[in-house]
């Protein structure tokens, strides 16, 4: 399959000749070969490279989790690289004592996440290649909207390089976000929590049903690939999207136990396995994978735990709980997997188990999750619930759908 930068280099040229563009990406921006985008642009003699614009973590990926990153030169590539992660504001960029209360702070903020008009000064076309990972609270699908706004109030055309959506764009999971009243950086507009679109296709819904004004948007779709498929049936190489997605396995639980981020559960980060392991210093490990199997969730196993975390909630402090291993993806619901995972929690730990009410619905995109699993509803309920509501969003994004 090629990649939407690989078709921009065979056929689209034309979109960035003789312009000067501004780019934005990451490490993800790179060719089926693994050639980076950046090398790519610099390298040709009709492309001229004038700014690159860094999302959450930066151009080159270094900086974790809700970690402020500024305005910089970069000496390898000789341009002025843009913080699209809170380059407006002032922020500590000392070692915080609470990373974790910092990004859920920040996180949800829109302050701080758009390209000022000063950023675009000078600049011809606005390019996007990053690599999404199918989940709506993955901040760079919040990014590229903004991008397209500030694309649209300069007048200059916008172009996404499309790439898979690394957990298929069949499957879709998880309510609707209510918009506004829980629009966030995390999750600006009303699309599910998982919502089984690739980035070029979210570009056209956000452009046609929620941008404040069109911008001149032009995907370059991918060649060869199939709604059906996951990362791993591409052929291509995992590249880290972000410092604690390390892989698909990764990816594959993001979209249900990235709702951990709202408790004080860790969610794994600080090992070598985030997302997948989790836990706190007062569960029992044991107990705990024994009353989760015994729900039978489908696709689903979990084993026993213990893990001390190197960084983020519980560092260095020793943390029973489970990883959680994937059996079936085809069968594998990640949402309701955690709120069922969330449930058994609460009923060993009582009210040792807290919810960052704010945070959780920001993540959820609604508070009638967070109040239904309060009173006690059953998860098999509460994901009943979003039925209704992913079936016109179904319909909804069937204009824009690039891939069969």
């Amino acid at each position: 399959m090629k990649l939407g930068v690989d078709v921009l280099f065979e056929k689209h040229l034309g979109l960035v000749r003789g312009k000067r563009v501004g780019l934005i990406t990451n490490p993800t921006g790179v060719t089926r070969d693994l050639v980076s985008i950046v090398e790519k642009f610099r390298a040709h003699p009709d492309v001229k490279l004038a700014a690159l614009y860094g999302p959450e973590h930066g151009v080159r990926g270094n900086a974790q989790a809700g970690e402020f990153v500024p305005f910089y030169r970069d000496d390898h590539f000789s341009l002025p690289v843009f913080s699209l992660y809170g380059q407006a504001l002032t922020l500590p960029t000392a070692p915080l004592a609470d990373i974790d209360a910092t990004m859920r702070e920040f996180d949800t903020q829109h302050a701080g996440k758009q390209v000022e008009g000063d950023m675009v000064a000078g600049i011809d076309v606005l390019v996007f290649d990053l690599q999404d990972v199918g989940t709506r609270i993955y901040t760079y699908i919040a990014t590229m909207a903004y991008a397209m706004s500030a694309a649209a109030a300069a007048g200059i055309p916008f172009v996404v390089l499309d790439r898979p959506n690394p957990i298929n764009g069949d499957t879709m999971e998880g309510p609707i976000l209510e918009f506004p009243r829980h629009s966030s950086f995390i999750g600006l507009y009303p699309i599910p929590l998982r919502h089984g679109m690739t980035a070029g296709e979210l570009a056209q819904l956000f452009n046609e049903k929620f941008l404040p004004k069109k911008t001149a948007l032009t995907v370059v779709p991918l060649a060869g690939w199939q709604r059906g498929d996951w990362f791993d049936a591409t052929a291509l190489r995992w590249v880290l999207p972000s410092p604690n997605l390390p892989t698909l396995d990764a990816a594959t639980v993001y979209p249900g136990q990235v709702l951990l981020e709202g408790t004080n559960l860790s969610e794994g980060r600080g090992t070598t396995k985030p997302f997948e392991l989790f836990g706190a210093p007062w569960l029992d490990g044991y107990v705990l994978a024994r009353e989760l199997n015994a729900l039978a969730l489908p696709g689903a196993f979990f084993r026993e735990a213990w893990f001390t975390p190197t960084f983020s909630k519980f560092a260095a402090v020793r943390c029973g709980g489970c990883q959680l291993h994937v059996t079936d993806r085809a069968a594998f619901r990640p949402v309701a997997t955690t709120l069922a995972l969330l449930q058994v929690v609460k009923k060993l730990s009582g009210a040792r188990l807290e919810l960052h009410a704010d945070y959780f619905d920001k993540v959820m995109g609604t508070s009638t999750v967070r109040e239904a699993f309060e009173r006690g509803v059953p998860f098999g309920q509460i994901v009943a619930s979003w039925e209704p509501g992913l079936a016109a969003f179904a319909q909804q994004r069937v204009p824009f759908l690039l891939y069969q």
